[in-house]
């Protein structure tokens, strides 16, 4: 179905999309320690339209910065969401809850910052070798929901053991297969903070050689 050509970014299909992600994440919040089937599929279904946003941005080619900008802060907030509540239920692993967040939002803003200020398309443009890899579709998608779902299971699991398979939980039978796709992301996650770090330190050392050669001219006609 063609989609008649405007120029509103506000009302774009993909950000519409992030809108409803973005009431489906609050409800999710509200509920999040009292209801768990609300807001646990709240939450999943704000988390899968991930995908769909992305989609509808490439089918109906509005791709823009704010949609890239919505998407990615509306990731970040409803992970740090999640995880606030796992501290909550899981006091004891709750310097590791924080960890995640710290890693997740920090690493994430500096490499969106950075990419932003080297001019580059998207923040998914990168020369490295493991970024290319990462930033694959099938990959990038496959991380993305292991990483989801491991925190969803461990969200679960306060609540219910859920369905059993032989005499054990399926919640902690994901948890337990996603865990180390969850600890490998983070580890891509400080990749993307050490690699914006050399990109923007190198913004700095060549805005420094260009402001010392203005001034250099200067100096040189004060000294005739």
């Amino acid at each position: 179905m063609a989609i008649a050509e405007h120029d509103n970014v506000f009302i774009f299909v993909p950000n519409l999309i992030g809108y409803a992600r973005i009431i489906l994440a609050l409800i999710a919040f509200w509920f999040m320690s009292t209801n768990y089937v609300i807001a646990g599929w709240c939450y999943v279904t704000s988390a899968l339209l991930d995908a769909v946003d992305g989609h509808a941005a490439r089918a109906f080619n509005q791709s823009t910065r704010f949609g890239a900008m919505l998407d990615q802060l509306t990731d970040r907030c409803g992970t740090t969401g999640l995880l606030v509540t796992l501290a909550y239920f899981y006091p004891r692993y709750m310097f590791w809850f924080q960890l995640s967040i710290a890693i997740d939002v920090a690493c994430h803003w500096l490499f969106m910052q950075t990419s932003v200020v080297v001019g580059r398309s998207s923040h998914k443009v990168n020369e490295n070798f493991v970024m290319r890899l990462y930033y694959q579709k099938d990959i990038l998608t496959f991380m993305c929901c292991v990483n989801e779902l491991f925190y969803v299971c461990l969200y679960l699991l306060h609540f219910t053991y859920g369905p059993l398979i032989f005499g054990a939980s399926l919640f902690k039978i994901l948890a337990f297969l996603t865990g180390p796709f969850a600890v490998l992301k983070a580890l891509i996650s400080v990749m993307h903070a050490y690699l914006a770090g050399i990109d923007l330190a190198a913004v700095d050392v060549r805005e420094r050689q260009e402001k010392r050669q203005k001034s250099e001219p200067v100096a040189g006609k004060k000294l005739e």
